[in-house]
């Protein structure tokens, strides 16, 4: 038997859309208070603004006369929001979107939440006040919370970089465990058998998780096991990279091929190898994702996985363009990868 008072504002089920005397009982706080925080924020204490925050997140809330607007007309804004502007990657995939959109008569607004879902959540509830007309995304995982926002007030959606297994959101992209999967048994097949993984932290980030995922896969068809000490995460940067493969190269037994999640790390370990005095492709083999510039400019080239980088911004912005004119679309669309082998990757020593 329940125990909850059913008067409690914080229990009850929000059954349409809130107001803002909804928020302003759940903060406790006035109405007025609950206007001014969201509209002019610097005028009311940080403690209470967040009250308000969280009160008009947990209750979906947007001002009515901006729901209203949003109702009466169309904007012609798309949103991305994205993980970070700091990777060059998310930086091609929107210049494809923004390219296309830019054709049909649509503009993009950008905005990053740095792996933190709570902060996407809120970020995309301002845009939607903004009058925003569809979104972007990347990647699967997502606060339940923000497609509950998106089906209240109607916005339509697509999810990047993975495809919904599931099947109940649209999205764009590619079998990230794939990926790993094949640059594990092309080193496999060169006759490694101790391998390191470099990976990006996997709270909030479903495409490292699905990456390592492929290592593990294939590593365990093949009898073996990733040693836990061969593993390193870190934040995406080439400085952060080379740092956790120098300790993947001090071990006293380091792998003799390491499977990068992305090129970042693995031009990141390719500076640690330098550093050390390693010959790459002939002491350690070196392998990436993304097929980037910046890999296949090395010295020697890096192993990488070529995905759709391009491809998936110009079928987002297809999608929603279609979406948008009620027009017919492919709600799931994911596209094939390959495996670019260069001077990276050889035979261990011995």
């Amino acid at each position: 038997m329940s125990t909850q008072d059913p008067t409690d504002a914080s229990n009850q089920v929000v059954r349409s859309r809130s107001d803002a005397k909804d928020v302003a009982r759940l903060a406790g706080v006035s109405t007025a208070t609950v206007s001014r925080a969201l509209n002019n924020p610097k005028s009311v204490e940080p403690a209470t603004r967040q009250l308000v925050l969280e009160a008009a997140a947990k209750l979906r809330y947007v001002p009515h006369g901006a729901a209203r607007s949003m109702r009466s007309r169309r904007s012609n804004m798309i949103g991305a929001v994205v993980p970070s502007f700091d990777y060059a990657l998310y930086a091609r995939t929107t210049s494809a979107l923004q390219q296309r959109l830019d054709e049909s008569g649509y503009s993009l607004v950008l905005a990053e939440h740095h792996y933190d879902l709570a902060v996407e959540l809120r970020v995309a509830s301002q845009l939607i006040e903004r009058g925003v007309d569809a979104f972007v995304f990347v990647g699967l995982d997502h606060d339940p919370r923000l497609f509950s926002l998106l089906e209240d007030y109607g916005r339509p959606y697509v999810l990047t970089w993975g495809i919904d297994p599931l099947r109940k959101h649209p999205s764009v992209g590619f079998d990230n465990q794939a990926a790993t999967y094949a640059v594990t048994n092309h080193l496999l097949a060169l006759g490694h058998r101790r391998i390191g993984l470099l990976s990006a932290y996997v709270e909030g980030n479903d495409r490292a998780r699905e990456r390592g995922a492929g290592v593990r896969r294939a590593l365990a068809e093949a009898g073996l096991e990733l040693n836990a000490q061969h593993v390193q995460y870190a934040p995406i940067s080439l400085q952060s990279a080379q740092e956790a493969a120098l300790r993947l190269l001090a071990l006293p037994t380091p792998p003799t091929g390491i499977v990068a999640t992305n090129d970042v790390f693995a031009v990141g370990a390719m500076l640690a190898c330098r550093k050390l005095g390693l010959v790459i492709g002939h002491d350690i083999s070196i392998t990436g994702v993304d097929n980037t510039d910046l890999g296949a400019t090395q010295t020697p080239g890096l192993t990488s996985i070529r995905t759709p980088i391009v491809e998936i911004g110009l079928a987002a912005a297809e999608q929603l363009i279609a979406r948008l004119e009620q027009a017919p679309y492919k709600p799931f669309q994911s596209f094939p990868i390959e495996i670019v082998c260069r001077g990276s990757t050889g035979s261990p020593r011995g």
